[in-house]
C-alpha cells in the first residue's frame, strides 16, 4: 500500500472532506483489525488513520501539500513531544495506543457515522461526554403509514461493558499518571512549516485522552469499555409517515463517556407504496378502469382507498385519461389534522372482442356519426387505439 495519504484512502488530490470521511469509512471497516486476517491489518490501520487525521484538518492538508509526504511526515516525527505512540515508557507502557479508540466501539461507528475514541478529540479526557447518535432503518408499508402502528426493531448496538462498567479496565487494577501527556490527556506538536513553526494540541495517543493508564485491560471489552448487545426496542411510527422520514428515539444510541448520557437512535423510515398507488406528499394518486357505456352515458364506481372503498360519479361522457378529485381521501398530514386527497384517472377499456349483437349496435352507432365502417374490423380496432 503506497504511503501517500491519498492513495492509502483512494481518493484523488481533489477529494472533498466528506469524500474522505466516506473513504475513510470504508477503508476502517475492511483493514481494522478486529475484523481483518492480514498480518499487517493493524500497521495499515494506523496509516489508514493518519491519512484521515491529516486530510480532514484544513491545515495539516495544506501543509502536507505543500510539503509533500516524506518532508511532511518527517517534520512530524520531530515535532512530536513527549516520546513515541503506545508501549514503551512506564510499567504500564501496554495501555496505550495508536490513538483514537479501539476494538469494537472504532469500527461500529464506521457504519452508524460515529467517530473518535473514548478519550474524544477535544479537552481534558475526564469531561463528561454524549454518546454518539446511531442510525439505522426501518420499512413498512402504506396502511401501516397510514394508520400509524406500533413495530419492532431489532439491532445490535454498542453499550457499557458489564464486566468493567464501561471503565476499560477491572476496579483492582494499578493506575498511574500517563508519562507522555503528564496526566493532561493532550500532547502539544510543534511542526516547521513554510510559513514558520506551527503548535497545535491533540489527544495524547497513549492514554488516549484519559490522562492514566493501567495495568491491565478488561478482558471481556479489551479496555474500550464497550460491547455489542442485540436489542429489541419498540417503535412508534406516527400516521403520515413519508418515505426518507426519520424518528428519533432519545438515548438509545451509544454510550457517552465519563458519565455522558447515551446518544440516540435515528431511524430512517421507508414506505413499501406497493404497486396500486403513487403518491405525492400527502396526495395519493391511482388508475381506475370503465367501460366504453360508462364513459359514454356516466355511471357511479366504487374506488378503492387506502381504508376501504368510496362511491365516486363518472359524468356522461368522459375522456379517457380525464382525472378526478377526492378530496380529504389520501394520507393523513403527518402531526396535523385532516387528510390529503386522492386522484383518480380514468381509463376506459375496450373489450378484446365483441359479440354479434354488440358489433352491430356499435356499427349502427358508427353510422349515426357519419363513420365510414369497416364491418371487417377497422372500426373496432380504430376505437381501441382512441382510447
Amino acid at each position: 500500500m503506497s504511503e501517500d495519504f491519498y492513495d492509502i484512502l483512494g481518493v484523488s488530490r481533489d477529494a472533498s472532506e466528506e469524500e474522505i470521511k466516506k473513504a475513510y469509512r470504508k477503508q476502517a471497516a475492511e483493514h481494522h483489525p478486529d475484523v481483518s486476517d492480514d498480518d499487517d491489518a493493524e500497521e495499515r490501520f494506523k496509516k489508514i488513520q493518519k491519512a484521515k487525521e491529516v486530510l480532514t484538518d484544513e491545515q495539516k492538508r495544506q501543509q502536507y501539500d505543500q510539503m509533500g509526504h516524506d518532508r511532511f511526515t518527517e517534520a512530524d516525527k520531530r515535532g512530536a513531544t513527549g516520546g513515541g505512540p503506545g508501549g514503551a515508557g512506564g510499567p504500564f507502557g501496554g495501555a496505550g495506543g495508536a490513538g483514537g479508540a479501539g476494538g469494537f466501539e472504532d469500527i461500529f461507528n464506521q457504519f452508524f457515522g460515529g467517530g473518535g475514541g473514548r478519550g474524544g478529540g477535544g479537552g481534558g479526557g475526564n469531561r463528561p461526554r454524549q454518546g454518539q447518535d446511531l442510525r439505522t432503518g426501518l420499512t413498512i408499508d402504506l396502511e401501516e403509514a397510514f394508520e400509524g402502528a406500533t413495530k419492532e426493531l431489532t439491532l445490535t448496538r454498542p453499550t457499557a461493558c458489564d464486566t468493567c462498567d464501561g471503565a476499560g479496565h477491572p476496579p483492582d487494577a494499578d493506575v498511574e499518571t500517563c508519562p507522555q501527556c503528564n496526566g493532561r490527556g493532550q500532547v502539544q506538536q510543534v511542526q516547521q512549516t513554510p510559513l514558520g513553526r506551527v503548535q497545535q494540541t491533540s489527544t495524547c495517543p497513549r492514554c488516549d485522552g484519559e490522562g492514566e493508564l493501567y495495568s491491565e485491560d478488561c478482558a471481556d471489552c479489551g479496555g474500550d469499555g464497550v460491547a455489542r448487545e442485540e436489542a429489541t426496542l419498540s417503535v412508534e411510527i406516527p400516521a403520515g409517515i413519508r418515505s426518507g422520514q426519520s424518528l428519533r428515539m432519545e438515548r438509545e444510541g451509544a454510550p457517552g463517556e465519563n458519565g455522558g448520557p447515551n446518544g440516540d437512535l435515528l431511524i430512517e423510515v421507508d414506505v413499501d407504496i406497493g404497486d396500486r398507488f403513487e403518491r405525492d406528499g400527502d396526495d395519493l394518486r391511482v388508475n381506475e378502469a370503465v367501460s366504453f357505456p360508462q364513459a359514454v352515458f356516466g355511471d357511479t364506481i366504487e374506488v378503492e382507498t387506502v381504508d376501504g372503498s368510496v362511491e365516486m360519479d363518472v359524468p356522461a361522457g368522459t375522456q379517457s385519461g380525464e382525472t378526478f378529485r377526492l378530496k380529504g381521501k389520501g394520507m393523513p398530514r403527518l402531526r396535523r389534522r385532516g387528510r390529503g386527497d386522492l386522484y383518480v384517472q380514468v381509463g376506459v377499456v375496450i373489450p378484446e372482442s365483441l359479440n354479434e349483437e354488440q358489433r352491430e349496435a356499435l356499427e349502427a352507432f358508427a353510422e349515426a356519426g357519419g363513420e365510414d365502417v369497416d364491418v371487417g374490423g377497422g372500426f373496432f380496432e380504430k376505437l381501441k387505439s382512441s382510447f
